[in-house]
């Protein structure tokens, strides 16, 4: 039986992705709260891996939020995932962990990459300015596993998720992604009978989203395709795969369908003096 550590079990993906291992008779997933395992902590995490023989690892754990989180906490958004990412890969390295999959942000492509986003639009272009801290070090996380890759022979993945939403998604009313944001905006606008709900920006922009419990299955999907398989679809230091749907709307679209679904009757009002975030992703 493999001893599987998924870090980030509480959050939306990482218990997305527990759920479904949880169903197998070959894993025994291990997993440790924050209170019981600081993931920014490095000797922490060292001495976890040390002890727990860990055979395989889904990197879960991130510090996310939307344009508001991002735009206010910038500094807590680029240490904290980079220690996250820093400590548990090389720890996992060097307590033998051979394979470890990292999951990252659709936002580590360029703010004007073109669409749809291709592997290789990677570090060709300016990141998208509200949410640069956390996209680089996303993208150090991919850089991470390639170098320990090349470096060590390990076997460390990355896949890079469209937007998700699903069930233990952050519904805070300010850090919240766009879906579960909208969700709570509408239904409370519509318990209070309302006559209006702000939504920000101009609704242009494209967006992909996918159900977390999809990303899950993908994400096992990829950790266990054949090392072979998943190298002829991959280069050395271009080797994230992306997951969606491949299907998308627009953020007007979005807005309407949240309004419909929460039974909400009244005006939409767009801010435009709000950010759009990325044109498109």
């Amino acid at each position: 039986m493999k001893k599987v550590f998924v870090a980030g079990h509480r959050g939306m993906v990482g218990s997305a992705i527990v759920r479904q291992l949880e169903k197998r008779d070959d894993v025994q997933v291990i997993t440790k709260t924050r209170s019981e395992l600081d993931l920014t902590n490095q000797q922490a995490v060292a001495d976890f891996f040390a002890s727990e023989g860990i055979e395989q690892v889904y990197l879960a754990a991130a510090k996310v939020g939307g344009i508001h989180a991002n735009n206010t906490y910038p500094a807590e958004f680029i240490y904290e995932n980079l220690m996250i990412e820093s400590n548990i890969i090389n720890s996992a390295y060097q307590n033998g962990v051979k394979k470890l999959l990292f999951l990252g942000s659709s936002c580590i492509y360029p703010k004007l990459a073109e669409q749809p986003m291709q592997e290789t639009a990677l570090l060709t272009g300016t990141l998208e300015e509200t949410n640069e801290p956390y996209a680089v070090a996303k993208i150090a996380g991919i850089k991470l596993c390639e170098s320990y890759n090349r470096q060590y022979g390990v076997d460390y993945r990355s896949v890079m998720p469209t937007n998700l939403y699903g069930p233990h998604d952050n519904f805070h009313p300010e850090n919240s992604h766009v879906i579960p944001a909208l969700l709570r905006r509408f239904h409370e606008a519509t318990l209070r009978g309302d006559s209006e709900v702000i939504a920000w920006g101009s609704g242009t922009p494209m967006r992909e989203f996918l159900h977390v419990d999809d990303m899950a299955a993908a994400s096992i999907h990829v950790m266990e395709l054949d090392k072979a398989i998943y190298d002829e679809n991959t280069e050395p230091m271009l080797s994230h795969i992306n997951v969606g749907t491949g299907v998308d709307c627009t953020i007007r679209e979005l807005v309407e369908t949240v309004a419909k679904v929460t039974g909400f009757k009244g005006k939409i009002v767009w801010d435009t003096t709000k950010p759009d975030g990325a044109p498109a992703s």
